[in-house]
């Protein structure tokens, strides 16, 4: 675990400890990263396993559909090294100038009480880059990334529940205490059944940010992010599922939740 502005455990009185996602959660990342990284992630296997554009594509899909991330089927079956892969795919050159998040999710964050952890599968560079753009790192007590989820020496992201088990360890923290914040449902019924509260964003869902619905950091076509079960033109008109304690349109809203 990696804390921008040095390690600050939780209190021992029963603060609320946040899991605060990333992309679209605390920024439009539809619009600002997903179109850019497919190509990334394309580009990237097409050159190192010496395939073509189709079939790099293909893999690409078919690695997020099996295991949930690219990265994941890259590893087990190419050899990959996480690592290289990860910092040559988040590159993304002027990202910054694509950044938006809102103004009063900025200042909810910086309000809201309670520890506040960004719990993120992506690698750290790329979060502590937009953190920082966003003017979001000063508000947040620490930065979780996907190198920090290595267990027994293999990857496990989001929405591993053993890694989440050992987060809570780390944290030293029970479930009950923390609540997950997130765009992605898979990881909110992961959380959910360790005993965490969670909270599903709906900001940027079906591109109310004015982000783009059908960008993936995986897919790079007409599916959402990796890893994520909504369907991003019906999801505000699906009922809530029993493992989301609550849809909130903005970080405002978990203030009800403190």
């Amino acid at each position: 675990m990696s804390a921008p502005h040095g390690p600050r455990a939780p209190r021992s009185t029963a603060r609320r400890v946040w899991l605060i996602d990333l992309d679209d959660t605390l920024h439009d990342a539809s619009r600002a990263a997903f179109g850019p990284l497919a190509e990334a992630m394309t580009g990237y296997i097409a050159d190192h396993l010496g395939v073509d554009a189709h079939t790099a594509a293909a893999l690409r899909r078919h690695y997020w559909r099996r295991y949930g991330a690219t990265l994941l089927g890259l590893v087990r079956h190419h050899g990959v090294d996480a690592a290289h892969f990860l910092e040559h795919t988040h590159r993304l050159p002027g990202l910054e100038q694509r950044l938006h998040t809102s103004a009063h999710d900025r200042i909810a964050l910086a309000r809201l009480r309670g520890t506040k952890v960004v719990l993120t599968n992506a690698p750290r560079a790329y979060a502590l880059r937009v953190l920082g753009a966003l003017r979001l790192l000063r508000h947040v007590d620490a930065v979780i990334a996907v190198e920090d989820m290595v267990m027994f020496g293999e990857l496990r992201p989001k929405p591993d529940a053993r890694m989440l088990r050992r987060l809570l360890a780390r944290l030293r923290v029970p479930a009950t205490r923390c609540v997950l914040v997130e765009d992605t449902l898979a990881h909110q019924k992961a959380a959910h059944a360790l005993g965490m509260r969670t909270a599903w964003m709906q900001r940027y869902i079906g591109g109310r940010g004015g982000g783009h619905a059908g960008a993936s950091s995986a897919m790079g076509s007409t599916a959402p992010k990796e890893g994520d079960e909504r369907v991003a033109a019906s999801v505000r008109r699906c009922p809530r599922p029993a493992y989301v304690c609550a849809r909130i349109p903005s970080l405002l809203a978990l203030t009800r939740l403190a």
